[in-house]
């Protein structure tokens, strides 16, 4: 695999084996979409609490370190690894290595349609895919101590070939400590490979999420008219079907409960 030189890092992959099926737009709108989603529902899942802090958006400037304390670093980060996923230090000071990226996203992503599906469409119409990525897509980047937080998801997105706007992500680091979760988002000019050589390789003591870059409310108006379209149209199918699931649930308990009274008849 060859290294990164600053702002073009090599890619290796590692995908869940989630499949995408969902719901399409046809409606003739000034830009086409179609929606796909890998998830059963827009509605949680009952599932244990995470107790989660989130960390103010800071972090404390870092010393920068001299050729031989890179080189110390790199070593002993290397000899806690048990994998290929080597960190090597360049002769100008700087230094490549991996880290991986895992997606947490609760949107639909989009990306260009395939070309056999473009060349239908008249060229003054735009047309583009969305779905939803895999809860367990996780993916690893070789990148150099330049690259920044920022250059990382612009990355994830061209791999992807993701055309939404990349100030829609944000890049958050992590951690595990004592039965706690702590949630940081990282600055678009921090170093993530830097951040990797001072806590080590180890994943609860550092990881790194992909996530929509949220300050409290959704910014709605950062999203296309046939997005939101879809969004409607989504919710309202998970909506009937969630009235429905309901719906035979009462009805079941009402006939057990019928069944179980005096003189009724086992049915």
């Amino acid at each position: 695999m060859a290294k990164c030189e600053d702002k073009t890092p090599s890619f290796e992959m590692t995908w869940g084996s989630s499949a995408s099926s969902g719901y399409c737009s046809d409606e003739s709108d000034s830009e086409f979409e179609q929606y796909f989603t890998a998830r059963t529902s827009f509605f949680p899942q009952t599932k244990k609490a995470e107790s989660v802090v989130v960390k103010k958006d800071e972090q404390a400037e870092k010393q920068e370190l001299t050729t031989p304390d890179i080189q110390k670093k790199v070593k002993e980060y290397n000899a806690q690894i048990n994998s290929n996923l080597f960190m090597n230090v360049n002769k100008d000071g700087s230094y490549t290595g991996f880290v991986k990226v895992q997606f947490k996203l609760a949107r639909p992503v989009s990306v260009p349609p395939p070309k056999k599906e473009s060349g239908r469409r008249s060229a003054g119409v735009k047309r583009r895919t969305s779905f939803y990525l895999p809860k367990d897509a996780s993916k690893h980047l070789h990148i150099s101590s330049r690259t920044t937080a920022r250059e990382v998801i612009e990355a994830l997105l061209k791999k992807f070939t993701v055309v939404d706007n990349p100030g829609k992500f944000a890049l958050f680091e992590r951690s595990e400590r004592h039965d706690q979760v702590y949630v940081r988002k990282l600055s678009d000019v921090e170093r993530p490979l830097r951040l990797r050589l001072d806590t080590g390789p180890n994943e609860k003591q550092l990881s790194f999420v992909l996530k929509e870059n949220e300050t409290g409310e959704v910014n709605w108006h950062a999203f296309s008219m046939p997005e939101l379209k879809n969004f409607l149209r989504i919710l309202q199918r998970e909506e009937e079907e969630h009235v429905k699931q309901i719906v035979q649930r009462y009805a079941l308990a009402r006939t057990r409960m019928q069944s179980a009274l005096p003189g009724s008849t086992p049915g």
